[in-house]
């Protein structure tokens, strides 16, 4: 008996890698849009990796955090290669996963009968975010620190419970030590049920099958090709043709990623802010606080909402709701079609303006505030919200070319 049938009568080996590798069959005719995927499921390996070494000469205590990030960059071997690997993979990570779901609304990924992983995607970013913000405290730098106090206080705008609510955030009245290790606990474990609500992504895309760029289902086309005579005709396997693709894919982005870690690896303040370069300092405020760059466009919308009654409560629903009306999409787009190969002017026209929307509403969340920043924000946040709100019309009323009954490459 050789060792993998020794393996397989105990463990589902050999079936689990035909399922969902060599006998996976993905549309014949992805692109390179679809990189992006595997390039997140990388970035978040490294994040889990690095993060865990990282950890091991962290001190999570408000006296000691500074100067042990200090001394992983300077004294630990190899550890400013490990902290920047970690710190420029955050805004990898946000990159490609931005990039994967501008996918999804090109080509139609979040329509029937995807909704649910759509919906599975849309709760791993809110984990992602979730991490990103308990991590960003971490470093005990003068923006990690009062970022954290600006982001707990938005709590306390909630009505009746948000000052209890802000409190049971921070564990404290202010950011203080019991909040770095309740942070630094949270973001430690968070990668894991990531890693777990990735998993659950693949199994349910494995389920319904991958969209491809026409938005035909090869599953329901005609049966047979060289590999099987009950495969889908326009369907290739994932391994060795799609994954030596996507190897293609890591290497072009591991070139970036390593350019940026060894040449710019706080890209000129965006992605490590030079205010994060100093000790926490609760009696001196830095001149502009924001977000990183990843949570800037919500932060422009909550910016752009005036205060009711001296409460930012407003604003806190305009900036969680921005998110969650990306969970009805399924339901809003009405076009006979799912790829934007095939959907008319108004919603090519209305992903364009949406895309550059979401660019501009970033770029004013991390400058200051003026009166003309202000007044585009509510502009872009108006635009933003009606991407999705007028889709129902514009989507439906939108003229469609035919859709072939074959993928084309």
């Amino acid at each position: 008996m050789s060792l993998m049938s020794w393996i397989d009568e105990r463990f589902p080996a050999t079936k689990v890698w035909n399922e969902h590798l060599a006998q996976y069959y993905a549309p014949k005719n992805f692109n390179s849009w679809y990189f992006f995927g595997s390039l997140a499921m990388l970035v978040l390996v490294n994040q889990i990796l690095t993060g865990v070494w990282l950890a091991m000469a962290y001190k999570p205590d408000a006296n000691l955090a500074f100067a042990s990030v200090e001394y992983i960059m300077r004294d630990m071997d190899y550890g400013w290669l490990i902290r920047y690997m970690h710190s420029t993979g955050a805004s990898a990570f946000f990159i490609v996963v931005y990039l994967h779901m501008f996918r999804g609304l090109m080509y139609g990924s979040y329509r029937k009968p995807r909704e649910l992983l759509w919906i599975i995607g849309l709760v791993i970013y809110l984990a992602m975010m979730a991490t990103a913000f308990f991590g960003y405290l971490l470093p005990w730098g003068q923006m990690s620190y009062w970022g954290a106090q600006v982001i707990v206080n938005l709590f306390s705008a909630v009505p009746f419970i948000g000052d209890d609510l802000s409190l049971w955030i921070r564990g404290d009245y202010v950011i203080s030590d019991a909040t770095l290790n309740r942070f630094f606990a949270l973001h430690f474990l968070l990668p894991f049920i990531l890693a777990a609500l990735v998993f659950i992504h693949i199994v349910a895309l494995h389920k319904v099958g991958s969209n491809n760029p026409d938005g035909i289902e090869i599953k329901k086309g005609p049966k047979g090709n060289r590999w099987s005579d009950t495969a889908p005709a326009d369907g290739i396997p994932f391994h060795p043709y799609y994954s030596v693709k996507d190897i293609f894919g890591v290497g072009m982005f591991l070139i970036f990623f390593a350019a940026v870690i060894f040449f710019i690896p706080d890209m000129h303040g965006l992605f490590l802010e030079a205010p994060n370069f100093e000790p926490a300092n609760p009696l001196k405020t830095p001149p502009h606080i924001a977000p990183v760059w990843y949570f800037t466009p919500f932060y422009a919308m909550l910016r752009a909402v005036p205060p009711m009654f001296n409460s930012q409560f407003p604003g806190v629903i305009v900036m969680f709701a921005s998110i969650l009306i990306m969970f009805f999409l399924p339901w809003l787009d009405r076009s006979p079609v799912k790829s934007i190969r095939y959907k008319g002017p108004l919603f090519k026209i209305a992903l364009a303006i949406f895309a550059v929307t979401f660019i501009v509403l970033a770029y004013l969340g991390m400058h200051p505030a003026t009166p003309t920043k202000t007044m585009l924000a509510r502009i872009f946040t108006g635009v933003y919200f009606a991407f999705f709100l007028l889709m129902p019309l514009y989507s439906k009323i939108d003229k469609t070319k035919p859709v072939p009954e074959r993928v084309t490459k």
